[in-house]
């Protein structure tokens, strides 16, 4: 069976044919590791674009993402990367820190956008029109894009992480709870970019 044919464009064309004009894709990166700050990108693509290659930043390799980094910052028409730090999630936690990554990326765009695609299930509180897609970086173009600026923003962060603190292996889990980053925590407890109300079992033991 071949595999389905995704319409990259349909959810920006619906939106086009509501009379919107700058249509916004947003994602993050980040919400799950042990450490560092949530990253959210926004993107404002040409109408009726297509970048070649791009999709889920997850189904891509490091070497792919970091080669449509350039292409999607080049050929966009607008787009904004920003982050929600780790005092932030510890004080809002993790899904209002997301949120409010998400609207500081949305209002960095240099051309306001007039409708909004969210990634996910749950849309942050805009002054736009927005919805949210499940799976929207698998689904819409402009979603995929923001995708991939966000992971990789957030990599490279996490690859500077790991000049600050060798110790913990930031380069390779950026941040995620791997066997050797817990190890790490384990053995030299954490340090100040890790998020302490991710560590509770880790810590108790």
């Amino acid at each position: 069976m071949s595999e389905e044919r995704i319409d990259w464009l349909f959810y920006e064309n619906e939106a086009h044919n509501m009379g919107y004009k700058f249509i916004c894709g947003v994602d993050e990166a980040g919400r799950g590791p042990l450490a560092g700050p949530v990253c959210a990108a926004a993107v404002i693509l040409p109408e009726n674009h297509i970048i070649d290659g791009v999709n889920d930043s997850k189904k891509l390799t490091e070497k792919k993402r970091e080669a449509l980094f350039d292409v999607i910052k080049k050929e966009a028409l607008a787009y904004s990367i920003a982050y929600a730090t780790v005092e932030e999630i510890e004080e809002l936690n993790i899904l209002n820190a997301t949120m409010l990554a998400m609207r500081r990326a949305v209002k960095g765009l240099r051309i306001k956008a007039d409708f909004v695609m969210i990634d996910g299930n749950r849309i942050p509180e805009l002054d736009i029109p927005a919805r949210y897609i499940i799976k929207g970086d698998s689904k819409s173009m402009t979603v995929a894009a923001a995708s991939i600026l966000a992971k990789v923003s957030r990599d490279r962060l996490c690859r500077e992480y790991a000049l600050q603190y060798p110790e913990y292996g930031f380069e390779k889990h950026k941040g995620y709870g791997t066997k050797a980053h817990i190890e790490a925590i384990r053995e030299y407890g954490p340090c100040k970019i890790h998020r302490m109300s991710f560590l509770g079992k880790i810590l108790e033991k």
